[in-house]
């Protein structure tokens, strides 16, 4: 096993400035400096991608308490590629990124007041170790799918 520890993970948007926005005014990400602007043969050679070209900026998760070594949301864009795909809770692959928040149904709002959509209803179900899950699928404004989940203990009577 090799020693490592979680970095980022990485969205590519369509605009990185409004998506950026969205995450920091809705969930309270903060911009890790500097903002990225990449380009040149190091970038070609890394992604594979002849001529790419991309700006954007790491936004620091909640909630981890790690400070300046804590993970980051990547969000980049490229000067040109392919269409997005339309979002699928079950396509292979990479799918979502989950916060866990206080109440579902309030973020949810937020979410949609910002600019996201909904994908499926709010549910709440208990897990096989008893704990309560309160979920959603909403997305970003880019169509990204994100999961807002509250946890509670079980009741024991």
């Amino acid at each position: 096993m090799i020693d490592a520890r979680f970095g980022h993970v990485n969205v590519n948007a369509r605009d990185w400035r409004r998506l950026a926005d969205f995450y920091r005014q809705v969930f309270g990400l903060e911009v890790v400096p500097p903002l990225r602007d990449y380009r040149g043969a190091d970038l070609e050679a890394g992604t594979g991608i002849p001529g790419a070209a991309l700006r954007g900026a790491h936004l620091r998760l909640p909630g981890l308490g790690l400070g300046a070594d804590g993970p980051t949301l990547e969000i980049y864009q490229y000067e040109s590629g392919p269409e997005a795909l339309r979002p699928a809770a079950n396509r292979p692959g990479y799918q979502h990124i989950a916060f866990v928040v206080q109440d579902v149904a309030a973020a949810r709002n937020a979410v949609l007041d910002a600019g996201g959509r909904k994908v499926g209803s709010i549910v709440t179900a208990t897990t096989a170790d008893g704990r309560v899950v309160t979920w959603t699928y909403v997305t970003d404004p880019e169509s990204n799918i994100v999961e807002l989940q509250s946890w509670s203990e079980p009741v024991t009577g």
